[in-house]
């Protein structure tokens, strides 16, 4: 079981400050790091993750700091945003290769268990460079699970992946959490923390804005309604039930005739009424998506709340 505690942390660039005096403790489970683009989030995990130094403040791993505390980093395992890969490599050479750079007694045998937990074994002997942006943060997630760390810190792990890879990586998150590991992902859409996460912690403008469960702090934003658009096979028809259903607040065809434009009182209600309405009418949903997703629209609310 390992705490990761931040005191007062800060880091500037010149005379850009990135992150500005932010405290937050993160424990065994999954916590959500949420923010929009531009938050601090990116500078946050690579202080806890021992890859930037703090201009004040601290950052400690079970009571120890982490910059260059290489013992440390051994507990540690990082996915980060950017394309940190060597694209000449197959996948398995560079999950090889960071299991060896670990140290680890076999190598090979830890990479293909990390692999196949990742679901890339069929892919793993083809260079990265041909890899879909999906497969290549998977090929990621198996080199910070091949060590075995006992902390996980996920940058915008969901970029770039389709449902179903989504769906299995918020699968496994959440059973590393249970395992009793010490998981933070971070990112900027509200659906993707509220299907994994029930710890979150909230940054805006390098600030730490909100801290605690997700469910309390959702409900801070309940007369707001969530915004989205829906394109299907039929939008007039479908159109016509939503209105008639109260989830709904608003329902309104597009100006361009692509698809409905809706605001969504009740997001549990909608949610489940939404897959109902299309089978009863026979129509085929081609995408649902969420117009405030940046989250920049709520944070005013949330931070006056």
């Amino acid at each position: 079981m390992s705490e990761l505690e931040l005191q007062q942390v800060s880091r500037w660039y010149g005379h850009v400050v990135a992150v500005n005096g932010v405290s937050m403790t993160i424990g065994p489970g999954v916590t959500g790091l949420l923010g929009p683009n531009g938050a601090g989030k990116s500078t946050l995990i690579a202080m806890m993750s021992g890859f930037l130094a703090p201009s004040a403040g601290s950052v400690t791993l079970d009571g120890q700091p982490i910059w260059r505390n290489d013992g440390l980093y051994r507990q540690i395992g990082l996915v980060p945003e950017r394309e940190a890969v060597f694209e000449h490599l197959t996948g398995r050479q560079f999950v090889v290769a960071m299991a060896e750079l670990h140290g680890l007694s076999s190598p090979g045998q830890a990479a293909a268990h990390a692999i196949a937990t990742v679901e890339m074994h069929e892919a793993q002997d083809r260079r990265i460079s041909t890899y879909s942006k999906g497969m290549r943060q998977r090929i990621k997630m198996a080199q910070a699970l091949v060590h075995d760390p006992a902390v996980l810190l996920l940058d915008e792990p969901f970029n770039g992946m389709d449902p179903r890879q989504r769906m299995h990586l918020m699968e496994l998150l959440r059973e590393m959490g249970q395992q009793g590991r010490t998981v933070l992902f971070s990112s900027h859409i509200l659906e993707e923390v509220e299907q994994v996460a029930r710890h979150i912690e909230v940054v805006v403008a390098g600030r730490h804005a909100a801290s605690g469960d997700f469910g309390a702090i959702r409900r801070l934003m309940t007369d707001r309604p969530n915004r989205y658009v829906i394109r299907s096979s039929d939008d007039r028809r479908l159109a016509a039930a939503l209105i008639a259903d109260e989830s709904a607040r608003a329902v309104s065809l597009r100006s361009n005739g692509d698809g409905i434009d809706v605001e969504a009182v009740d997001f549990g209600r909608f949610s489940w009424v939404l897959p109902r309405l299309t089978r009863e009418n026979d129509i085929r949903l081609l995408e649902v998506s969420a117009t405030d997703e940046s989250l920049e629209s709520v944070f005013s609310y949330l931070i006056s709340s």
